[in-house]
């Protein structure tokens, strides 16, 4: 059994989003002996991969690729040169840090606080606006 915090923690997202997920019906709860609310392990789980599938889901509703490693984030620093650029990506608890050229960031629009999709294949990681 997981108690709020702790799945929140697991998920990565704060105890109130937990919260409205549960009262949505999203994510089963239960009582404690105590009467505290908690989450069943298996339950958490089976969340866990509904919430994968739909962000694969959503992923693949996009161009067709043969990256399958996608992570939607935002811009949170862009460094800028006369031919090259370092993109950095916050996606979810993973930064993700990409060089491209001048010409991607100008013909992609990024900037800090664009939404992009990093795609990691080997050694390489393409950005993509989302």
């Amino acid at each position: 059994m997981y108690s709020i915090g702790q799945a929140a923690r697991l998920l990565r997202v704060s105890p109130e989003t937990v919260r409205r997920w549960a009262d949505a019906g999203r994510l089963p709860m239960g009582r404690d002996g105590a009467g505290n609310r908690v989450i069943d392990g298996a339950g958490l789980a089976r969340f866990v991969r509904e919430r994968a599938a739909e962000d694969e889901r959503a992923v693949a509703a996009g161009p067709p690729t043969s990256v399958r490693n996608a992570f939607t984030g935002i811009v949170t620093a862009l460094a800028v040169d006369e031919v090259v650029a370092r993109v950095e990506v916050q996606a979810g608890p993973h930064r993700i840090v990409s060089l491209v050229t001048r010409e991607a960031v100008d013909e992609l629009g990024l900037a800090v606080g664009v939404t992009v999709v990093a795609r990691v294949k080997s050694t390489n990681v393409h950005v993509e606006r989302s």
